[in-house]
């Protein structure tokens, strides 16, 4: 697993997020998101979603992820 996916993980968690709510907040589907989370490929947008989608829930990233990195 990623840093990224870790990120994003614990970024769903502080807010208290489930992957449904996740999925439902970012336009995405639960299945994509759960790949996403257990290491497997995704697309630059997939993340660019999630990361925005938490960002927007006041999650702040370290500036490589929020790079897009």
């Amino acid at each position: 697993m990623s840093s990224t996916t870790d990120q994003c993980r614990s970024g769903r968690a502080l807010v208290g997020w489930d992957v449904r709510r996740s999925a439902s907040q970012s336009g995405l589907g639960v299945n994509t998101v759960s790949r996403f989370e257990n290491g497997s490929d995704t697309t630059a947008s997939t993340v660019e979603r999630l990361r925005g989608t938490l960002q927007a829930a006041s999650i702040e990233f370290p500036p490589a992820m929020a790079a897009g990195v």
